[in-house]
């Protein structure tokens, strides 16, 4: 979430501030008050229970553990397999157009999409279309106003362009100064002025056309001197200009916390690398199946939005930040006991099939629950929250079945001891800096094997 912090976007950067706090609260919540609550409860905690407590399973006896087998019989086939279906779910993404929510993101009723679509389609005047190109040093007097009005009137899809001189259409002057206009110039200070042109423009702003035309008047020179240019299409271009220039810097410092974390935790350079693949081909697919479901329209009717060929800007960096910091949640709970169970044993398959049967339970439930609050999200009225609501459910129940249940054991069988290499110069790094739920070292100490099952059991 910290990553957000680098986009110059305060949409952004006010989820990074919240979401840092409520895990701060979270975690020091998790470490201090429920100890001293579950303390305070006692075995009263188990009141209540409503189902009667099973006994544990052998560890090679479970679902978890039986898929991983299975997997592991057949790694290339099985995670083969898997790969190609995440990038065929993927390759909608490749046709991904960003834009800005407009009313359509609001119910067919909501009185703001009514009023907006009345006014676009029964009035003949695109007033609500109108974007302001300003000049705030103007020169050249009324006459460089006229000329540069005149310039941005014959550009292609502008219906007519509104300025201190008149009104004009098509380069022609239709009516003179009127005193409508007077606010079109405003006095600046040491005898300058700031002068105001209001383009209105027959396309959609948040539109590849809009784009284009932002472009022309852009690049433009004028009469009066430089300009601003605002607007739906300025928002949309600017927009995706900042984040283009920030994304490599986001995904950067995610990539090398991620890989620090977890070389810290597990001594390796394969695991962390490993985790950071399988996260970005899970969230393209998350991705490329939000962009033919919301963008192209597929189960509109039956999800209740209206489709409108564009993908907020936004809400996919939102969703990448939030699903790769989830879907590490798992990973790092997988490859915890995974590591335990190899130091322990040295057997790289079973200690695989072992750490996913015990981490299998907590893992699925702590799915279950991010995907029932992620799809009441999804109920939301608004498209672009609807998008991040089911976006996320997606990215984190494909995460903990597809990706944990079938990727993770094949990659790690193929790898075999090479999923704990690192360069020599790197060992004493961890050595020093490293840290793990478990003490290896103890374990190898230990005389039977009795003693070495209760302490891998218990850490």
């Amino acid at each position: 979430l910290s990553a957000l912090l680098v986009f110059p976007l305060y949409f952004l950067r006010s989820f990074a501030y919240a979401g840092i706090g409520v895990t701060l609260v979270s975690a020091s919540a998790s470490l201090l008050t429920l100890p001293a609550l579950l303390a305070v409860l006692g075995t009263r905690v188990d009141s209540l229970r409503v189902f009667k407590k099973r006994p544990a399973s052998a560890s090679h006896d479970g679902f978890w553990h039986r898929t991983a087998v299975l997997v592991m019989k057949r790694p290339v086939v099985i995670g083969g397999a898997v790969v190609v279906f995440l990038l065929f779910l993927g390759a909608p993404f490749l046709n991904v157009v960003f834009g800005t929510p407009d009313e359509r993101v609001l119910p067919a009723s909501n009185e703001a999409r009514v009023a907006t679509e009345r006014l676009r389609g029964e009035f003949t005047s695109n007033e609500s279309q109108a974007f302001p190109v300003i000049a705030e040093n103007a020169t050249g007097g009324d006459v460089a106003v006229d000329a540069t009005a005149k310039q941005l009137s014959i550009v292609d899809s502008v219906a007519r362009v509104d300025a201190a001189t008149g009104r004009y259409i098509k380069g022609g002057l239709v009516l003179g100064p009127d005193p409508s206009l007077a606010g079109f110039r405003v006095p600046g200070p040491n005898g300058s002025e700031a002068v105001r042109f209001s383009v209105v423009t027959t396309i959609n702003p948040n539109s590849p056309e809009g784009e284009t035309q932002l472009a022309t008047v852009r690049a433009a020179t004028y009469p009066v001197g430089d300009v601003a240019v605002g607007g739906n299409s300025a928002r949309l271009v600017d927009t995706k200009a900042a984040i283009a220039a920030r994304l490599p810097w986001a995904v950067g410092i995610i990539a090398l916390a991620t890989f620090i974390l977890l070389f810290l935790m597990f001594g390796s350079v394969v695991v962390p690398l490993k985790a950071i693949v399988l996260n970005l081909l899970s969230l393209s697919a998350t991705f490329g199946a939000m962009v033919w479901v919301f963008q192209e329209g597929h189960f509109a009717g039956f999800l209740g939005f209206t489709p409108t060929g564009l993908t907020d800007t936004t809400t996919p960096i939102l969703m990448f930040c939030v699903a790769f910091g989830l879907s590490m949640d798992y990973e790092v709970f997988l490859l915890s006991r995974i590591k335990e169970e190899h130091d322990r044993t040295g057997d790289n398959a079973a200690s695989v099939a072992t750490g996913l049967e015990k981490t299998g339970s907590i893992v699925t439930a702590a799915a279950m629950l991010l995907a029932i609050t992620f799809l009441a999200t999804g109920t939301s009225d608004v498209t672009f929250i609807k998008l991040f609501g089911i976006g996320l459910t997606v990215a984190v129940l494909m995460d903990a079945t597809l990706v944990r249940g079938l990727l993770v054991p094949a990659f790690m069988k193929l790898a075999g001891e090479a999923n704990w290499w690192a360069p020599r110069w790197m060992r004493p790094i961890h050595d020093r800096f490293g840290f793990s739920e478990h003490t290896p070292d103890r374990i190898d100490e230990l005389d039977s094997d009795s003693e070495r099952e209760l302490v891998g059991t218990t850490k």
